[in-house]
C-alpha cells in the first residue's frame, strides 16, 4: 500500500506533540499545527507534514523563538507595522491577519506588514481567515533564495507566494494560492523523496540548464519558466511580492535572506496581510463574484479536457475526498518520515486510520 490515511485530528495532535516536546509554547504549537494540517487537507502536501522538520530545527537551534508575542511598532486606522519578534511564522501570520481583519471591519481595509517573521506555511491559510469574515483576504511573504532571476542561474528570490481569497454566494469562493516560481520547492523535495523525476521546466542546475532529476537542483525557475516562455513575468511578480513584504516592512531583502536549510541563522522574513471589506465598495460584490466564477466553470472545455475550474476548486475536491475517506492520504514515505520524527523526539507516532 503506497498511501495510508491519517485523520486530520490525529495528524494535528502529532504535530502539536512534536513541537511541544522541544519546548514550543502550546498555543504556538497549536497555531503551527492548524496551518500545516490545512496545507495537507487542501492538497498542498509540500507545505504540510513535509515542512514539520523545518520548524523543529528552527526551534531546536534557537534561530526561532519558542514563545513570546508579536509587537505593533506603528499603526493607523487602516495600517500597521509589526515586529514578529522572530516567532513561528504562523503565530506572526495569524496575529497580523486578525489585526488586518479588525481594521477592515472598522475602516474598510486593513494593510499589515511584518518583519522578523519565519516560514508561515501556505499563504492561503491567512487569506481564508479573512474569507471566513466575508472579507477579501490577501497574503504575501518573501523567503529563502531558491528562484533564479530571468537570465540568471543562481538562487535570488524565494518562491515569494501570493494569495487572494474572495467570497461569493452560497459559501462559494475564489481562493488563489500560488508561488511566483514555476513550482514550490516542496514539490521538488516530494518528487525526490518518492524517487520520481520532475518536468524539465521546473528548475535548473549550476550551469543554468533545465533538469528532470530533482537531485540536480540549483535554482527554481520563475513562473513561466525560461525567458522564451515568459518567465520574466514570474520574475516580475516575485519582485512585486518582495516590495510588499521585505522592503515595506524593513525585513531582510532578497537575495540576503538566509539560505534554505541554514537554520543557525535568523530568517527575518517580511510578510504582508491585507483584508478588504467589499461592502465599502459597489453593492452586489458576491453576486458578481459568483457570476464570474460560474462563467469560468461553464466554459466549454477544449477537446479531451475535463471541466474548467477556478482557483480553489482543486482544493475543494481534495477536501471532499479527505472527508469521505475519514482523513488525509499520506504517501508511505511521508508516514515513515513522521515515524522517524516520533522516534527521535520520543513521542507517540500518528495512528494510521487505514
Amino acid at each position: 500500500m503506497s498511501y495510508q490515511i491519517i485523520s486530520r485530528h490525529e495528524m494535528h495532535s502529532f504535530m502539536r506533540r512534536a513541537m511541544v516536546s522541544i519546548g514550543t509554547n502550546g498555543s504556538h504549537a497549536e497555531s503551527l499545527a492548524d496551518v500545516l494540517v490545512m496545507g495537507d487537507y487542501r492538497g498542498h502536501f509540500s507545505h504540510g507534514l513535509n515542512r514539520l522538520e523545518l520548524y523543529l530545527e528552527d526551534i531546536t537551534t534557537k534561530s526561532c523563538k519558542a514563545e513570546g508575542e508579536p509587537t505593533i511598532l506603528k499603526e493607523s486606522g487602516a495600517t500597521a507595522w509589526v515586529d514578529g519578534n522572530n516567532l513561528l511564522g504562523p503565530v506572526v501570520g495569524k496575529f497580523c491577519m486578525n489585526l488586518a481583519i479588525k481594521k477592515a471591519k472598522e475602516s474598510g481595509i486593513g494593510w499589515v506588514v511584518a518583519k522578523g517573521s519565519n516560514h508561515f506555511g501556505i499563504a492561503g491559510y491567512y487569506s481564508l481567515l479573512a474569507l471566513e469574515q466575508n472579507l477579501l483576504g490577501m497574503a504575501f511573504t518573501n523567503a529563502s533564495p531558491l528562484m533564479a532571476t530571468t537570465r540568471g542561474k543562481e538562487p535570488f528570490f524565494g518562491t515569494n507566494p501570493l494569495s487572494l481569497a474572495a467570497p461569493a454566494n452560497n459559501g462559494d469562493s475564489f481562493v488563489l494560492d500560488m508561488a511566483t516560481s514555476v513550482v514550490a520547492l516542496g514539490k521538488v523535495e516530494l518528487a525526490d523523496r518518492k524517487g520520481e523525476s520532475i518536468p524539465n521546466n521546473w528548475a535548473i542546475d549550476k550551469n543554468g540548464q533545465q533538469i528532470t532529476n530533482p537531485k540536480d537542483l540549483n535554482a527554481l525557475l520563475p513562473l513561466g519558466g525560461v525567458e522564451k516562455s515568459s518567465g520574466y513575468k514570474g520574475y516580475g511578480l516575485a519582485a512585486m511580492v518582495e516590495v510588499f513584504t521585505s522592503i515595506l516592512s524593513g525585513a531582510t531583502v532578497a537575495p540576503n535572506v538566509r539560505k534554505w536549510g541554514d537554520n543557525h541563522k535568523t530568517a527575518d522574513l517580511g510578510q504582508c496581510f491585507i483584508a478588504i471589506n467589499p461592502e465599502m465598495f459597489a453593492p452586489g460584490f458576491t453576486d458578481r463574484m459568483s457570476a464570474l466564477i460560474d462563467s469560468c466553470r461553464n466554459q466549454e472545455p477544449a477537446a479531451g479536457q475535463p471541466n474548467v475550474l477556478v482557483a480553489g476548486d482543486p482544493e475543494r475536491e481534495h477536501m471532499k475526498k479527505c472527508d469521505s475517506q475519514g482523513g488525509i492520504a499520506y504517501h508511505i514515505n511521508q508516514i515513515e518520515f513522521a515515524n522517524r520524527i516520533a522516534t527521535q523526539l520520543n513521542i507517540e507516532a500518528p495512528k494510521i486510520l487505514k
